[in-house]
């Protein structure tokens, strides 16, 4: 078996794997991701036990059981780029060996589930609701640094390109769908679905204007009343798609959850943010564990 090197596999002094600080024993195979390290020992305060805990930089992970249920919860820091961190170091801890260095004969499959919060594209999905995301449309490109043509959706791609005029000199954006096993936990009568976009950041990528111009004005009207056979982009964030496809080729299943804080359409805010939050949290332990 070819080992793999140190400078593409890098481990701390205490061999937990790098930015996670996290040893193969620590990490539990059903996972929560969250973006805010804050929101961690929300989701964790659930739990019946919690057995392990640990923080470097922004990611820090609890790990318990609920109901008999063992659960991680982990924060990925917002964006993509962070994702790819945290994706490849969680699957390096269940299917790499690493005192050997080589690859485990045997997969071991994940399921995770983000828990984040998200503003709303369309005006019939008000803030205070939930979307379970069916598809992660990326706009961000992390995905095409790996081989990943044969997940991906090209005729959905040209679709929404053409739509909205894509500028060739952006990121192609790239369509994944979720893990349908974790769709039918997690799905439930108040809880909306469609395709969540996924920008590589928060302002100018998301159509927002502060002192910048922005390259394309009518981007987000664009985005907004785009349909591919039936289905609507229902909202936008910065982590969903590389999830998904992250967890595509790894051979993970991946659902993405969101709280709806901001209706864009309408321009309206919750009016107390937390508590969508608070009660996705919540729905969702509720369904992993059962």
């Amino acid at each position: 078996m070819n080992k793999i090197a140190a400078s593409e596999l890098i481990l701390n002094p205490d061999g937990s794997i790098y930015h996670l600080n996290l040893k193969p024993e620590n990490v539990a195979s059903n996972i929560i991701f969250v973006g805010d390290q804050n929101r961690v020992p929300k989701v964790a305060k659930h739990f019946d036990t919690i057995e392990f805990e640990t923080q470097k930089r922004e990611f820090k992970t609890i790990t318990g059981t609920l109901k008999g249920t063992r659960i991680s919860v982990i924060s990925t820091g917002i964006g993509p780029d962070n994702i790819d961190i945290v994706m490849n170091e969680l699957d390096a801890l269940v299917n790499i060996n690493l005192e050997t260095r080589t690859i485990k004969k045997e997969h071991t499959q994940l399921n995770i589930v983000r828990i984040g919060t998200s503003g709303s594209l369309q005006k019939d999905i008000p803030v205070d609701s939930f979307v379970l995301a069916k598809y992660g449309l990326g706009f961000d490109g992390v995905l095409h640094s790996y081989d990943c043509e044969h997940i991906l959706d090209a005729e959905f791609e040209d679709a929404f390109i053409k739509h909205t005029n894509w500028n060739p000199r952006k990121a192609r954006p790239y369509i994944v769908k979720n893990s349908e096993i974790l769709e039918k936990k997690l799905m439930g009568d108040k809880v909306f679905s469609g395709v969540t976009a996924t920008a590589v950041g928060f302002y100018g990528p998301q159509g927002r204007v502060l002192r910048l111009p922005i390259e394309d004005a009518k981007l987000n009207s664009k985005i907004d009343n785009f349909e591919y056979k039936g289905l609507k982009i229902t909202n936008l964030e910065m982590e969903t798609s590389a999830i998904y496809g992250l967890a595509k080729l790894l051979g993970h299943n991946a659902c993405s959850m969101n709280a709806i804080i901001a209706n864009r359409a309408l321009g309206t805010f919750s009016e107390d943010p937390y508590k969508p939050v608070e009660e996705l949290i919540v729905y969702t332990l509720e369904k992993l564990s059962l």
